[in-house]
């Protein structure tokens, strides 16, 4: 009976592994491996390997990673008490929420996190932990828009913008997160009145990526956009598609509510599985990843703020300027992202300014 239960939890594995359409070298083993740890992520392989890489070499624990762009928590899920993963790293706080609501996520206490990482970007109970910072900021036209015109998000709302703003779909988690933010600090009212007064002044109906909005700016379409601020660092020096760089030489950076509350701001992050094999080597993979080494990977690789204080920003990054974040805590944002979620619909946001 033993070898009969033993087949079938290994044939259980090999099912999910192919239904993932991706699996890890071997079933992970039941004991801690002291050698590895087995990591799903969000993140694409090009934008963590040399992070991933550097821990170890530092550490001798060799990584196992999974890309899954779409579906973890429905991967993580449906394997149960197979699951192969240890520790998932992804981004925006919705997804990190998402996989702490379905039970998939334990605490974790580790001093190292604790002092590497500012409370409002982390869990209360050590869910999860944010690992780099991401700014949701606006982008104005040099040409067509004076600066200093766009100072807050209540700015967006003024009618005397008329039709002048592009947007990606308010759907979408980084505008849900923003509306979610909206919604803490005034009230669904008031954060209804505001997304019905920025909806009034988009130039076109919410559409495309980041990026798309930058080109907006850059043909004309519309003057002020909103983007997270690496998707300025990556148009800046992109080579391969040189156009790009056209896109963000158009634009001017602006950080919002510098006299008010200060600037919104998301995450990456990463936490540990309930049903994590390898918990240890887990916790000691999110240490590194919040320590100065892989923070300062983080920031010159791929255009994000570091969560842990001190470490250097990148010198494209730098240009932009320093500013005050909004240290509104994530987890009060997480649990406002349905009632923003609810919001876009109630105002039929995506339909655009003429519905």
């Amino acid at each position: 009976m033993k070898t009969l239960n033993s087949l079938l939890t290994h044939i259980s594995y090999g099912v999910f592994a192919v239904c993932a359409g991706l699996s890890f070298a071997a079933a992970p083993a039941q004991a801690e491996d002291p050698q590895e740890v087995n990591l799903y992520s969000y993140r694409q392989p090009f934008l963590i390997q040399p992070m991933l890489d550097a821990f170890t070499k530092q550490s001798g624990i060799k990584v196992n990673t999974v890309f899954a762009d779409k579906g973890m928590l429905e991967k993580i899920r449906a394997a149960g008490a197979n699951n192969p993963a240890d520790a998932v790293l992804t981004v925006d706080i919705g997804r990190l929420n998402e996989l702490k609501e379905a039970g998939l996520l334990q605490s974790v206490t580790s001093p190292t996190l604790s002092a590497n990482i500012p409370a409002h970007l982390r869990h209360p109970d050590g869910l999860w932990f944010g690992l780099t910072v991401r700014a949701r900021m606006v982008l104005t036209s040099k040409e067509r828009v004076a600066e200093g015109a766009i100072a807050s998000l209540q700015d967006l709302a003024d009618p005397k913008l008329g039709k002048s703003i592009c947007i990606r779909s308010g759907k979408h988690a980084y505008n849900i997160a923003l509306i979610a933010s909206v919604i803490a600090h005034e009230g669904e009212a008031g954060a209804e009145t505001w997304l019905r007064g920025l909806k009034a002044n988009l130039a076109r109906k919410p559409q495309g990526n980041d990026r798309a909005q930058a080109k907006g700016i850059y043909e004309g379409v519309c003057d002020i956009a909103l983007t997270n601020n690496y998707y300025m660092g990556y148009m800046a020096t992109n080579d391969k598609q040189p156009e790009q760089k056209d896109w963000a030489n158009a634009v001017r950076v602006v950080f919002l509510d510098q006299n008010g509350r200060g600037q919104h701001v998301n995450v990456s992050g990463a936490a540990v599985t309930s049903t994590a094999k390898n918990r240890d080597n887990a916790v000691k993979l999110l240490e590194f990843l919040s320590g100065d080494l892989a923070q300062g990977m983080y920031a010159a690789q791929n255009h994000e703020y570091p969560v842990k204080s001190g470490v250097e920003w990148s010198a494209m990054v730098k240009s932009w300027g320093t500013f005050k974040i909004d240290n509104l805590a994530l987890e009060e944002i997480a649990k406002n992202r349905k009632a923003a979620s609810k919001l876009v619909d109630k105002v039929g946001f995506n339909d655009g300014p003429n519905s």
